[in-house]
């Protein structure tokens, strides 16, 4: 079956099928989504990419990955876009100049890093993370760029995304206002 027989549906019971949940990994009462088979399955692999390009196609200079499933997701994706890719690492792992943050988790915190000179002035960046719970992990506006769009791993594997209720003046979504929502999904930065 290509990509293009391929329908919603049947794409997102596929990635669903692909990450299985590890509870209490890598710590007690954090529910670790594993994406290997996932990986493993190039039609599938390939589709969710494919999925996330056309989302951005012209809109973006560059993709930074977050290590870990950033630098996984991310490197496909800006080929695809056919845009560059910028690393983001964890502390120590860049040689030269860098940029560092330290950023809170769900279960404690970390440090990373890109380099200085990876994304220009007035660079739109698509930052592709695996949690962004916090925000905490947006290295790509100390580098000078304006982060455009976060871009992360769909929880409950949907695609395309479901459809939401319209917004009423003066009230904001349930998934807006809590820290570490369930439902994540893409949001545009300044």
């Amino acid at each position: 079956m290509t990509r293009d027989r391929m329908d919603a549906v049947t794409l997102a019971d596929r990635i669903a099928a692909s990450i299985h949940d590890v509870p209490d990994f890598p710590q007690p009462g954090v529910l670790f989504k594993d994406i290997t088979p996932l990986l493993r399955d190039p039609e599938v692999f390939g589709a969710v990419v494919e999925e996330w390009a056309g989302r951005f196609r012209g809109q973006v200079d560059v993709v930074a990955g977050i290590e870990a499933r950033g630098l996984v997701f991310g490197a496909p994706l800006a080929l695809a876009l056919g845009v560059g890719f910028v690393p983001v690492r964890k502390v120590g792992k860049l040689p030269g100049d860098t940029h560092t943050v330290t950023y809170d988790l769900e279960y404690g915190s970390a440090t990373i890093e890109v380099h200085t000179d990876a994304i220009g002035p007035g660079d739109r960046v698509l930052v592709v993370d695996d949690v962004l719970a916090t925000g905490g992990t947006l290295p790509a506006r100390r580098a000078g760029g304006g982060a455009r769009r976060r871009l992360r791993r769909r929880r409950r594997a949907r695609l395309p995304p479901r459809p939401r209720a319209p917004r009423r003046p003066g009230r904001r979504r349930p998934a807006e206002r809590r820290v570490g929502a369930p439902r994540l999904r893409t949001r545009l930065t300044p």
